[in-house]
């Protein structure tokens, strides 16, 4: 029986995918615990926004006949960052 060519090494993809949901499964914990008093810093962390769409202030690129608005926020938490550490050590687990 003849080997085939492909080579079944780990993906980056697979782990680029793997630390999303553990930086999303990670905030959402940190969100849940925000209540708890001794779990409470697991919320903590910094915000980084280019644009703001409460105070309409966003990216405006105007075309004419249409008009993009761009923005980007991003909140990094103590949690998220342990959920994105979950997920390299499990990833390099497999």
């Amino acid at each position: 029986m003849a080997k085939t060519s492909r080579n079944f090494s780990k993906n980056n993809w697979a782990l680029f995918l793997l630390i999303l949901v553990g930086i999303v499964l990670g905030s959402f914990l940190g969100h849940l615990a925000k209540g708890v008093n001794f779990l409470s810093w697991l919320d903590s962390g910094i915000d980084f926004a280019i644009g703001d769409a409460k105070e309409n202030n966003v990216v405006t690129l105007n075309l004419g006949v249409l008009i993009f608005y761009f923005g980007i926020s991003i909140k990094i938490t103590v949690a998220s960052v342990i959920g994105a550490a979950a997920a390299v050590f499990i990833y390099k687990k497999l």
